[in-house]
């Protein structure tokens, strides 16, 4: 989300881009990123919100986390990709890649940094949540329509969206010291220096709410679900020597909690494998390293996991790929009839 790349450097020739071949293939990268985001959660969303089977507490929480990646696809890469394409054309970046925030009136980094800020934010909350979710249901199963209603969850998504959104642009409010830039190592909107030179401490601290609020969240995520699974594997064990009436009891959890719980944590291993590159380079920061080719793959991985979720959802839920399949089956007969 943030580096602490110095701003008054030169340009950098970062691996990605020292050659026009690299630079064709890194506009094709993120144009294609765009694609897979946008098709990938317009089809979870239309799964989720189309399907009366989704209309559940987790399927509110799946909703969200598409629309905070359809986000990501939608305002993040193709600036990225618009900024790319006018350096290539017009062999000269566009004139606000050159400044912050604080230098000019208006600023596109005002708005779309906040948002992969907050998006990413809003899906690290939201994956906590499912786990959460799942959590009780697994090692609650009496408890879990009583604790887990629909009303509750949708509360709970707005203030993870609100919460999310006013600690993306906490620096900036909080902060004179601290802009918004267009990093020449990232290719993407990230926080930075304001007017001075170095980072004063209350900077700082600002800065370091992000890394101190994702890891706190992620962990817990972890242990949850290290929790969830290890209670699965003991109910597997247990299931395997008791009498088929006691298997059957209601106070263990169904099959399809089960299932559901492993496909949470296949999307925590996700996201924690994604996020993990931006948190070696934030303690690199920290120790004074640039690493500016580093940092160029550590954002764009994190952007990456904005379409894998569909993936996952369609390799571990059938009943999601079986509807995705049913949504997309007209167009597929299209193109068939058009060949």
């Amino acid at each position: 989300m943030s580096t602490m790349l110095d701003r008054t450097e030169p340009a950098h020739c970062t691996v990605c881009c020292c050659t026009l071949a690299n630079k064709i293939l890194m506009v094709l990268f993120m144009v294609l990123l765009i694609f897979a985001i946008l098709f990938g959660n317009l089809v979870t969303l239309a799964v989720v919100l189309g399907t009366k089977h989704f209309h559940t507490p987790q399927g509110y929480l799946k909703a969200s986390l598409a629309v905070a990646d359809l986000a990501v696809g939608i305002f993040v890469v193709p600036l990225s990709v618009y900024a790319e394409v006018y350096l290539m054309v017009t062999d000269s970046a566009p004139e606000w890649t050159s400044y912050n925030s604080q230098s000019v009136s208006f600023h596109p980094c005002n708005i779309i940094g906040p948002i992969f800020a907050g998006c990413t934010l809003v899906s690290i909350t939201t994956i906590f949540l499912l786990t959460i979710e799942r959590s009780i249901a697994v090692l609650r199963p009496l408890h879990k329509d009583s604790v887990i209603t629909r009303r509750r969850t949708t509360i709970l998504i707005i203030l993870s969206w609100v919460g999310s959104f006013f600690l993306a642009v906490s620096p900036m409010v909080f902060s004179s010291e601290i802009a918004l830039e267009y990093n020449s190592c990232s290719r993407m909107c990230n926080y930075a220096l304001g007017t001075i030179g170095k980072f004063p401490s209350q900077a700082w601290n600002i800065l370091l709410l992000f890394p101190a609020f994702d890891f706190t969240l992620l962990g817990g995520t972890v242990v949850i679900n290290i929790i969830s699974l290890s209670s699965i594997r003991q109910h597997s064990k247990r299931r395997k020597h008791l009498a088929e009436t006691e298997c059957q009891s209601t106070s263990k959890p169904t099959f399809s909690d089960i299932k559901a719980a492993k496909t949470i944590g296949t999307l925590t291993v996700a996201f924690t494998a994604s996020f993990t590159p931006i948190a070696v380079f934030v303690v690199g920061n920290v120790l004074g390293n640039k690493w500016c080719n580093f940092s160029f793959f550590a954002f764009w991985i994190l952007a990456t996991n904005s379409c894998w979720n569909v993936i996952i959802y369609s390799v571990r839920d059938q009943k999601f790929r079986l509807r995705a399949h049913k949504l997309l089956m007209p167009f597929q007969r299209k193109h068939a009839t058009k060949t």
